[in-house]
């Protein structure tokens, strides 16, 4: 059963090694990422999943110990998903964020493990897996992470688009009231044409809480870079 989760960016530039200069400018968001990690170690789970977006090769389940790193951005920094044994694929870029993010936070005491989704997953899909993943254990809680939009400035990875800003403001609506059927209404096409990678991890999020009676908070909401980035807690 899900008992907490915590919703987060994955930019690579969270990490600051990543960012340089521009460290800095995500403080705010670093910040709160860590404040909504530590709900989860409140929580006190027996499983601990990350879900990510992930591209073809990095779909599925990475078992615990499994590593990545930050090489593709120029950086020589790996990452470990908790301790474990691990397996033979590399951490896609998603989840590589997902471990640093949890190396800087209180351990919950438990393995970690990842799942990638992929951006074009249907929205049944992605709850079923949701629901999979919140039956696996007695007390389950999941970082999932993904951004929103990535259309909300002309200098935007993909330009202005007029329909991202209000995409995303319904992205936190229901995101920070754990609002289960609002997440699964997110138009997945929609999405996919606003480069809003986080729905289909979101997707799998409302899955694995439906039914569980969780409550939500919104933590943050910024836009920098013209990417929305979204925190948010459900316990």
């Amino acid at each position: 059963m899900l008992v907490a989760a915590a919703v987060c960016p994955c930019p690579p530039l969270l990490v600051p090694e990543v960012a340089s200069g521009a460290a800095p400018e995500l403080d705010a968001v670093r910040t709160h990422c860590a404040d909504a990690l530590g709900v989860l170690a409140a929580a006190r789970p027996d499983r601990l999943v990350v879900v990510a977006p992930a591209p073809e090769g990095g779909r599925g389940a990475f078992p615990a110990g499994s590593s990545g790193g930050f090489a593709g951005f120029g950086v020589d920094l790996s990452v470990r998903l908790g301790e474990g044994e691990g397996g033979g694929r590399p951490l896609p870029a998603a989840l590589a964020v997902g471990a640093w993010l949890l190396s800087r936070a209180a351990g919950t005491g438990v393995p970690v493990e990842g799942y990638g989704v992929g951006e074009r997953t249907g929205t049944e899909e992605c709850a079923e897996t949701g629901r999979s993943l919140a039956g696996s254990a007695d007390r389950v809680a999941l970082l999932v992470l993904g951004d929103g939009s990535a259309c909300r400035t002309v200098k935007a990875p993909g330009y202005l688009d007029e329909r991202a800003e209000p995409f995303d403001a319904e992205a936190a609506r229901v995101l920070g009231a754990a609002d289960v059927p609002g997440v699964l209404a997110l138009d997945a096409e929609l999405a996919y044409e606003l480069k809003a990678a986080g729905r289909a991890p979101w997707q799998v999020l409302a899955g694995a809480a439906d039914g569980a009676g969780l409550s939500g908070r919104l933590l943050h909401e910024s836009a920098p870079y013209g990417v929305g980035y979204l925190v948010a807690v459900w316990s």
